[in-house]
């Protein structure tokens, strides 16, 4: 019965391993998509004139 013990372990490990490679090369282009459309909010908030303070 040890035996069967010690043969289970790595079959645990492999099974985890697995699960965590799958969830470590899941697809995360989601966040690119927010990211970018932060930046545009940026950009814009940029290119507007300040109201009241140009002393240049």
């Amino acid at each position: 019965m040890a035996a069967l013990a010690w043969l289970l372990i790595p079959l645990i490990a492999a099974v985890g391993g697995a699960i965590w490679a799958s969830w470590a090369a899941r697809n995360r282009t989601t966040g690119d998509v927010t990211e970018l459309a932060g930046y545009a909010r940026f950009r814009d908030a940029m290119e507007k004139s300040h109201s009241g303070s140009e002393a240049l």
